[in-house]
């Protein structure tokens, strides 16, 4: 398999109105981080898991750990190994009576096992250096959700990457445009509440 770098989750991102889900891996060895878009019900399984929040019934995610446990398996590491056409492949390894099991997987899913396992999450040094972000501030991420302009770096690349990287950063630029037009919107939101609540002073308004 091709050299890996072990990882965390370094947070999950939203947009307040789109509910576009972006989880940060970071690596740890070095400075640099993975934007993974994933759905919302992953997202949530994820920051359940990640806050330790007591249910009271498994979740989907509950029962795929319980199910390789009770048949003999048992949750070894998770792989983020590919990278094809805007796509992120994953592999859950599993070792069950000595034998080596590798389970084809999204990586959003193997991530909530992960956390549920307390399990390393490796990624492909390659995905690393063709998809990774270096920010130039601490502050770059939270540009995510902020309407804020922060000045990032690619990975190191050579010349010839340069088009590739402007093209696949553009994403995010464009995400970032959304988010501000989310802010934007916001902000109209807050000056109607505040204008009903001039005009009914002992109303309750709740907002969905």
């Amino acid at each position: 398999m091709a050299d890996l770098i072990e990882a965390t989750i370094d947070s999950i991102r939203m947009s307040l109105t789109s509910q576009q889900r972006i989880i940060i891996l970071k690596d740890l060895n070095k400075e640099r981080y993975l934007p993974i878009w994933i759905g919302p019900y992953e997202s949530e399984s994820i920051s359940i898991a990640l806050q330790e929040i007591e249910i009271s019934r498994p979740q989907t995610h509950d029962l795929i750990k319980n199910a390789i446990y009770e048949l003999g398996g048992s949750i070894h590491r998770i792989i983020i190994n590919e990278l094809k056409d805007d796509i992120f492949y994953g592999v859950i390894e599993i070792t069950q009576k000595g034998k080596k099991i590798l389970l084809d997987t999204r990586p959003s899913d193997a991530l909530a096992l992960a956390v549920r396992t307390h399990v390393p999450i490796f990624i492909s040094e390659q995905i690393m250096e063709s998809a990774s972000i270096v920010p130039v501030e601490e502050e770059y991420f939270s540009s995510l959700t902020e309407n804020k302009e922060i000045p990032f770096v690619e990975s190191p690349s050579s010349p010839e990457q340069d088009k590739e990287n402007i093209d696949r950063l553009s994403v995010f630029e464009e995400y970032l445009q959304n988010l501000e037009t989310d802010h934007e919107k916001d902000e109209e939101n807050d000056e109607n509440d505040d204008e009903e609540d001039d005009e009914y002073p002992d109303g309750n308004i709740s907002a969905i």
